[in-house]
């Protein structure tokens, strides 16, 4: 599945591949209520067409008269929507109907080698397997690349330097070891945070009859072998089995240690916790840090009860660890 973020980069490629000017623009940062994450793209032409979106709906419409008008002809400019009390001549006095205020980092391209081969290194991390790092100076507009870590913030601003960090990488993904009723409510969570979801389950006694959700990849494999297959997990991979069946579960885990996924969590009360982390390393053969790698018990301590309530804390926990929080700072 390919993410409305591959899509701005792919159509921004091929703009500047016909020699059209574009405009980039990246989400920086939101207050309130906002339906598109920090990080998140958008491009433009002069001439109104677009892929991807900041807000919706006002925001767009704005920001496209102001492109069509001659505005934004400097080479990077942030612009804030939604701040009525903003005297700067780059942000416009739209209030957002949230109630919110919108940070848009708006960056004018012309087509020329250089810049297609900057953004098709990044359309590489965004179909590939590993986060980068895109570094923007505002005073002269210079950018470069680095490598990143998987979680952590997706934008950071210094406002010493007058840089802007953005982290780029593949689109999230959960793998679902196993079919069950927290397994089916995992994906409902995940699908409308934006995850590729896959399920694998080669039960057929399990599964005969099941109803996913649609977007919900089916894998009627050993979630064990899909996990260790070539290009399944990247660093924005979690891996959940909530089955509490240990030839489904203990086989995940065993395998999902040894990919790059960041998140790895299987379901179980303490005591079961405790049991399967002494048999995972003596018979499975995983290590004290292998183990250590594996969040058992599974989810933020909610005190959950029903299956979506349990989905809730494991989705919740997932993107606790994806945005780089400890559960301290909860």
């Amino acid at each position: 599945m390919q993410s409305l973020d591959a899509r701005v980069v792919e159509q921004a490629i091929e703009w500047l591949g016909s020699g059209r000017t574009i405009w980039l623009c990246t989400v920086l940062s939101t207050f309130g209520s906002s339906p598109r994450e920090p990080g998140s793209l958008m491009v433009t032409t002069s001439d109104g067409h677009h892929v991807g979106s900041l807000s919706g709906g006002c925001v767009e419409e704005d920001f496209l008269e102001r492109v069509a008008a001659g505005e934004y002809e400097q080479p990077a400019v942030i612009v804030r929507y939604g701040d009525p009390g903003s005297n700067s001549p780059e942000s416009p006095r739209i209030r957002l109907p949230c109630g919110g205020i919108l940070d848009v980092l708006v960056e004018r391209m012309v087509a020329t080698a250089k810049t297609r081969d900057h953004l098709e290194r990044i359309q590489q991390a965004l179909s590939g397997q590993n986060e980068i790092a895109r570094h923007i100076r505002l005073t002269d507009a210079v950018w470069w690349l680095s490598d990143a870590e998987p979680t952590g913030p997706r934008v950071l601003q210094n406002e010493t330097e007058e840089t802007v960090t953005v982290r780029i990488g593949p689109v999230a993904k959960l793998i679902l070891a196993g079919y069950s009723t927290v397994s089916e409510a995992c994906a409902q969570f995940a699908l409308s945070l934006g995850y590729e979801v896959v399920l694998c389950d080669p039960r057929e006694e399990v599964t005969n009859g099941m109803s996913l959700p649609p977007g919900v990849e089916f894998v009627p494999q050993l979630p064990s072998l899909y996990i260790a297959s070539p290009g399944a997990c990247t660093p924005s991979t979690a891996i959940v089995a909530a089955t509490h069946d240990p030839r489904i579960d203990d086989l995940a885990m065993m395998a999902a240690v040894k990919t790059s996924a960041s998140y790895i969590g299987v379901m179980g009360s303490v005591r079961t916790s405790q049991a399967r982390s002494e048999r995972l390393r003596r018979t499975g053969g995983l290590s004290k840090e292998d183990v250590e790698r594996i969040h058992m018990p599974i989810g933020l301590n909610l005190g959950s009860k029903t299956p979506s309530e349990i989905a809730l804390a494991i989705v919740a926990d997932m993107v606790r660890v994806r945005r780089g929080r400890s559960r301290v700072e909860l």
